[in-house]
């Protein structure tokens, strides 16, 4: 009686083990099929590392689905756009800034609030947007979120132009410019993904 228990208790172990380890697999390579997703996608856009640097931590909320995908990656924008307008307006207190580059820093701190704004509504427009859907209310929406992440782009660019001439190059300009190019490169990522959404329906 005792051997057969043990037995017993010894085959259910071993078939707790085998589906425990079943299952380890099954997620592994769901995982792996998500990520790979996502580096295929990201070979779209013009900033294929950062992207895939950036969005591959959410394969698991992203699965496979481009919409997903996209909104992702423009959330990730928004993040980078709120930390850089912060960054930029507390740089106002920069050692020896020049008038010029007073305002110029004041004239980047107003198109990174633009650009969040224009990336917030982005996102919220995308969100209403369902897999599959084609019809004239889709494309006027696509439209619009296509047009709210070209403009947060040129924002970006305008930016990165009030710091143009030789007058205003130094560190200033520097440590604005990398937390810039930054936003830049994830919101033309960001439009590549949306686009590459719409490119499926």
């Amino acid at each position: 009686m005792a051997r057969s228990f043990n037995l017993s208790l010894i085959l259910f172990v071993l078939y707790l083990s085998t589906a425990a380890i079943a299952m380890a697999r099954n997620l592994e390579e769901e995982s792996s099929g998500d990520t790979k997703f996502i580096k295929a996608s990201c070979e779209t856009t013009s900033y294929p590392d950062r992207c895939f640097q950036s969005l591959s931590s959410y394969a698991s909320e992203i699965k496979k689905q481009p919409r997903k995908l996209a909104e992702t990656a423009l959330a990730v924008s928004i993040a980078r756009a709120k930390s850089a307008k912060t960054y930029v307006s507390e740089i106002t207190d920069y050692k020896g800034i020049t008038k010029r580059q007073h305002e110029a820093v004041a004239d980047c701190v107003e198109e990174m609030g633009d650009t969040v704004d224009r990336l917030s509504n982005s996102l919220k427009e995308l969100k209403h947007l369902e897999e599959g859907d084609s019809g004239e209310e889709f494309w006027f929406c696509l439209s619009n979120v296509r047009t709210w992440t070209s403009a947060a782009l040129t924002d970006e660019t305008t930016c990165l132009d009030g710091f143009g001439g030789k007058a205003m190059n130094g560190e200033l300009k520097s440590l604005i410019r990398t937390r810039i190019v930054s936003v830049a490169e994830e919101t033309s990522n960001a439009l590549a993904l949306i686009n590459d959404f719409a490119s499926k329906h």
